[in-house]
């Protein structure tokens, strides 16, 4: 049987750490026939795959230096009702790039996204305190202009340079080592996730009834009598009033593991809802 031709939506340009992550699941999944299809917000990438447009979808979920994305978070809760099927994480490291034709003597100024600058800020005042620096709408992009422009030099990524055709200077030049990014795949409620693992965590929005003591505390004693492990509890604002919040959980197991039922079916009764974001390998 000939193998069912996949689209996957990712935030663009193409050379984005978003779309290395869509290329890393295309890999897991075995997948060949594979159109990528770029974005430019993560709200769009939930739209094209709320809407059919596009098979999976690519979102960032948290950064180990800057935390969760909200934006990704906001569409889980408020806006989509995509489910979570898998999970990648990324290594983050910056390389400085030229274009192949040109040599660092020839550079005027270097351009990136401003965070990047900001992560490459000692490597730029250590080696090249008299370059300017410009801010681009994403490494990516910065790694596209240096192709057309000789005289500008890049920071951006090994995957970006490769995908442009720019030559690497130097890799590593980000002043703080570990950071790393997480990506989830998502696609439409009910189905099944193309990827395989021994291990699985599951995702869920809760909802509260009201704003009263203890409603933490009793979330957490719901998982903690079913002895199922909690991994990460984020709180955001539900956007109806001050004060009010809500919580995301990610949850050791699967969903239909009976520990992870008897919590999320007491959980049922005493909160406003309890959206179910995702049950995946992560292995």
């Amino acid at each position: 049987m000939a193998e069912q031709p996949i689209s996957i939506a990712y935030l663009g340009p193409e050379g984005t750490y978003c779309n290395e992550a869509a290329v890393a699941f295309a890999r897991k999944m075995g997948a060949s026939d594979v159109e990528y299809v770029a974005v430019r917000s993560f709200p769009e990438v939930f739209d094209a795959v709320d809407r059919g447009k596009c098979t999976y979808g690519v979102v960032a979920t948290e950064n180990s230096l800057e935390g969760p994305v909200t934006a990704t978070l906001d569409n889980f809760a408020f806006n989509s009702s995509a489910i979570i099927l898998g999970v990648h994480v990324v290594d983050i490291h910056h390389c400085l790039v030229v274009n192949p034709d040109a040599e660092m003597a020839d550079v005027e100024r270097i351009t990136s996204h401003s965070q990047a600058l900001g992560q490459c800020r000692q490597f730029l005042l250590r080696n090249y305190p008299n370059l300017e620096t410009a801010t681009a709408s994403s490494t990516a992009d910065s790694v596209r202009l240096v192709m057309e422009h000789p005289e500008t030099a890049a920071i951006g990524t090994r995957f970006a340079a490769e995908r442009y055709g720019a030559r690497i200077v130097e890799e590593g030049i980000e002043d703080r080592l570990g950071d790393q990014t997480s990506f989830a795949l998502i696609g439409r409620p009910g189905m099944a996730t193309p990827l395989s693992g021994t291990r699985h965590r599951t995702s869920v929005a809760l909802f509260l009834k009201a704003d009263r003591a203890g409603a933490l505390q009793m979330i957490l004693s719901e998982f903690a009598y079913a002895n199922v492990n909690i991994t990460m509890i984020q709180s955001r604002p539900t956007k109806q009033a001050l004060g009010d919040y809500m919580f995301f959980l990610d949850l050791e197991g699967h969903a239909d593991d009976p520990a992870m039922q008897t919590a999320l079916n007491c959980l049922r009764l005493k909160l406003r809802e309890v959206k179910m974001l995702g049950s995946y390998p992560i292995d």
